[in-house]
């Protein structure tokens, strides 16, 4: 691009008239050589010899003139600077989504920026998206993404940005509010949300698909921060619950009911904001392939020594181990059942079908070499809670089994994503009392009606930590 000051360059006249006066003088002497030379004996060959010279000086002139005229101005550099519009990083700028090449740059001139997700409704008419890109333009965010969700009436944009850290939610949603925007709800976006939405769709799917215990997860990360409840056909007392909801489901503004391919009603709550008819397709699609694979859980499984030389394998269980769990229950003192269940212990097998369902949580089971199962641990959904209980058969108990559950339990709630497990007790349970502060977690304690609930706060840093039997094999 040619710069503006030497667009203006003035034409040098004197440099062309010198050039054409030395092209008459070079003729004229051209003329009296050829007069002088041509009349001697060698005279032709010596003519063409100086034409061939005079023909490589003029090529060699007009390369070297050629060559110093694409040289740069020594005075500018003949580089125009980037705009103020244009886009840095992966995104769209909000300039260029909008019409406008102002505020296109996030971060260029910030020390810092901050993820924001944003959703507003809109007017479906021509102009009104391009108006909000515009004010946030004007605002110097960066879009990242953006989806549509349309409606009967209007449209839900959702976007994902990438603002100026001065910048406040209540200056932005003042801002929407003046470009047409309604309903806008801010909150703190992550990096985890910069996966665009197939992505994280077909991620979800595969987790699935993989185990059925994830479609509870799966859903609240598809729908953002919301609460899930398995709300079961039959009680545990063998009674029916009621709950039941249409192959299609139910969408209810804030709330969507799902048919739970086990029977009964997955519940989705989101008070602080409606669900859109985009979102119920997609958390009605995983509910389906759910329905289809049927029940699966994944089987790998872990050889473990104790402490005093007995090998155990620990794995996950499901509805399969049913008879091997009261089998288990049946060999355990009603000491330790009522430690466990807090309550009758002739009810005890009635929970085991619910506590042994993926729907619900998940559960480790330990046996022995021999096959026999003698320790089983539940992580329980509880809706935006989670808990954690143990049962350990009275002749395998404090050898490590206890500690060691636990331990996997709380690594599989960090990867769910859960802030925070607790667990029910009573203060003379010393095991799970020993048990929860070997996590060297945060730990909170509450007394509820004489029950113990100790509250352990989860860090990224639990899951390295070494246990105390030491792994053989994993198969």
């Amino acid at each position: 691009m040619t710069s503006a000051k030497s667009a203006r360059r003035p034409h040098h006249w004197r440099r062309d008239l010198i050039e054409l006066a030395a092209l008459f003088t070079a003729v004229a002497v051209a003329d009296a050589i050829a007069n002088l030379i041509g009349h001697q004996p060698d005279g032709p060959y010596l003519l063409m010899a100086s034409a061939v010279a005079l023909v490589a000086t003029a090529a060699f002139h007009t390369w070297w003139a050629r060559r110093h005229s694409h040289a740069p101005p020594s005075d500018e550099a003949d580089v125009a600077p980037v705009g103020a519009g244009a886009a840095v990083g992966t995104g769209t700028s909000a300039g260029e989504a909008g019409g406008t090449g102002e505020g296109g740059v996030a971060g260029a001139e910030e020390t810092g920026t901050t993820l924001w997700r944003m959703r507003t409704t809109v007017l479906d008419a021509p102009g009104s998206l391009a108006a909000l890109c515009t004010a946030l333009a004007g605002l110097r965010v960066d879009i990242l993404t953006l989806q549509t969700h349309p409606l009967a009436q209007g449209t839900v944009d959702e976007f994902l940005l990438r603002a100026p850290a001065s910048l406040q939610a209540q200056e932005l949603s003042r801002k929407i509010a003046a470009a047409g925007g309604a309903s806008t709800w801010i909150e703190r976006a992550d990096a985890h949300d910069l996966v665009d939405t197939p992505t994280r769709v077909l991620s979800l799917a595969t987790r699935t698909a993989l185990d059925a215990a994830e479609l509870p997860l799966a859903l609240r990360q598809l729908l953002g921060r919301c609460t899930i409840h398995s709300l079961p056909a039959v009680s545990v007392t063998g009674r029916a619950t009621g709950q039941s909801a249409p192959v299609e489901g139910v969408l209810e503004e804030t709330v969507m009911r799902l048919r739970d391919p086990s029977g009964g009603v997955i519940s989705v709550e989101r008070p602080y904001l409606p669900f859109t008819p985009t979102e119920f397709a997609r958390a009605r699609a995983l509910v389906e392939l759910d329905a289809r694979l049927g029940p699966r859980v994944p089987r790998s499984e872990d050889v473990l020594t104790l402490p005093e030389g007995n090998e155990i394998t620990v794995r996950r269980a499901d509805r399969a181990d049913l008879a091997a769990a009261r089998a288990m229950h049946d060999r355990c003192s009603q000491d330790t059942l009522g430690l466990r269940y807090h309550g009758p212990v002739a009810d005890a097998d009635r929970y085991l079908d619910h506590l042994l369902s993926p729907r619900f949580g998940r559960t480790l089971a330990v046996q022995t070499a021999s096959g026999r199962l003698v320790a089983l641990g539940h992580l329980l959904w509880d809706g935006d809670e989670t808990e954690v209980a143990l049962l350990v058969e009275d002749d395998w108990q404090r050898r490590g089994i206890g500690s060691e559950l636990l331990r996997r339990l709380v690594a599989l709630a960090e990867e769910a994503g859960c802030d925070s497990v607790y667990a029910v007790t009573q203060s003379r349970n010393t095991g799970m009392v020993a048990a929860m502060r070997a996590l060297e977690l945060p730990l909170d304690y509450q007394i509820e009606e004489g029950t113990l609930v100790i509250t352990a706060r989860l860090s990224s840093e639990e899951a390295a930590r070494p246990s105390a039997p030491t792994e053989r094999a994993r198969r």
